[in-house]
């Protein structure tokens, strides 16, 4: 029995495909670089190492002594690690002479920076900081915390209290987070939750616009070098079309499937701590089969719709310069669910995560983030299923007769009055 030509055509597409270093390249590379994203930045910060030389000139007599003490070994818990060097100076009577004299000790690098404190300014909230540059924040944010302290300390103090007994009193409450789930409490993942939700959704995002993108550029090219009419002789534009949508979904789903089990092994084993040291309230999650399933699944869903969509533009156009005005309709979709993504994961189960998650256009990327945070009621899941399988189908008639216009046509570009009437009596 001979093999149906739309296949012989996805396994062209295919191999055409994951043969190139591109493919690889950037199957290693999207996930070093989402990860490198998403936990870089705080790693960073809380190895982090800054220094300061700070001059302090206390009219006060109290705050600088204790200042002193304080920020020696000060570090934010996971931020940065700062070494204070601080020089206690005694007010003089030319108060303006001194500050001037302070200032040219900053610009002759003598000095980092230098503190003003006085009982107004104590009083008012608000002391002044002269420094060679105001961009360390991350310094700053130390000095702030540990003077602010000092400042409480010395207030309570002065109207009698314990500072030591006060800050147990006011102390803060830290929950111990557990998730109900029908095997009991467990504990909250915390950031590394919200880590894979992000992932997975980012992830499907980008491989649902990238690999649909390709079937628009494909169709484009071999209509601009007439290969179309080659191929299109030996088999139905329907079988073009078919096969060229086969075969960049599998090279899609061979790259998924290289990051999903890349991802199972890394979460399912210490292989990820052991290369380095995770920051502070970062615990891997569970990469489940269920998961993993509902990923493929939703991405199956969303690359259909949208590389019917992008194949439709591909065959009514002559050029990606054409092609690009439509194409960016598609962009518009894709760019609702970044608006509404902090309010999903912050709820998943509010009316604005279940209304976006039922609409078809949106349901692969949002519905998956609800599905990574919290498991939403099956009625919903299948809904979401039902709904997009039909925005599917029905994307695929449309484009289907469009294709079977357009792929031959050359010359004026097509309206949108055009293009709805080839797909009418197509």
């Amino acid at each position: 029995m001979s093999t149906p030509k739309s296949f012989i055509i996805a396994k062209r597409e295919y191999l055409s495909r994951v043969r190139t270093p591109a493919f690889w390249i950037s199957t290693v590379a999207l996930p070093l670089l989402m990860a490198a994203m998403m936990v870089l930045p705080s790693l960073f910060a809380s190895r982090a190492k800054g220094a300061l030389h700070l001059a302090v000139v206390d009219s006060t007599g109290k705050v600088a002594p204790r200042l002193d003490q304080e920020l020696k070994g000060a570090k934010k818990p996971g931020g940065p690690q700062v070494d204070f060097a601080v020089e206690v100076l005694p007010p003089q009577q030319d108060a303006t002479a001194q500050r001037a004299a302070l200032d040219r000790r900053v610009l002759d690098d003598q000095l980092d920076a230098w503190l003003w404190i006085t009982p107004q300014g104590i009083e008012q909230n608000k002391l002044e900081y002269h420094g060679r540059t105001t961009s360390n924040i991350l310094t700053l944010d130390v000095l702030e915390r540990v003077l602010t302290r000092v400042v409480r300390e010395q207030r309570l103090a002065g109207k009698g209290y314990d500072p030591k007994e006060i800050d147990k009193l006011v102390a803060n409450v830290d929950l111990d987070r557990l998730r109900v789930t029908k095997e009991g409490g467990k504990a909250d993942l915390g950031i590394g939750e919200i880590g894979l939700a992000v992932g997975l959704f980012v992830i499907l995002y980008m491989t649902i616009m990238i690999y649909g993108q390709m079937i628009m550029q494909g169709v484009l090219e071999e209509k601009s070098s007439r290969i179309v009419e080659v191929v299109a002789s030996s088999a139905k534009p329907t079988e073009l079309m078919a096969g060229k949508m086969l075969g960049v979904c599998g090279a899609a789903l061979t790259q998924i499937a290289i990051w999903l089990v890349c991802a199972a092994v890394f979460a399912g084993t210490p292989l990820l701590r052991l290369i380095f040291t995770l920051p502070q309230g970062w615990v891997m999650p569970v990469l489940s089969l269920p998961l993993m399933l509902h990923f493929v699944a939703f991405f199956l869903l969303g690359f259909t719709f949208y590389a019917s969509f992008y194949a439709l533009i591909g065959a009514a156009f002559n050029n990606a310069q054409e092609a690009q005005q439509l194409a960016s309709i598609a962009v518009l979709f894709v760019v609702f669910p970044w608006m509404v993504f902090m309010p999903v994961i912050n709820d998943p189960s509010s009316s604005l995560a279940v209304v976006t998650s039922l609409i078809p256009v949106f349901t692969p990327m949002i519905m998956m983030l609800r599905i990574a945070i919290r498991m939403p009621p099956m009625w919903q899941v299948a809904l979401g299923y039902l709904f997009t399988l039909l925005a599917d189908l029905g994307m695929i008639w449309i484009c289907a007769r469009v294709y079977r216009v357009g792929i031959l046509m050359y010359g004026k570009k097509p309206t949108l009055q055009e293009l709805w009437r080839w797909a009418r009596y197509a």
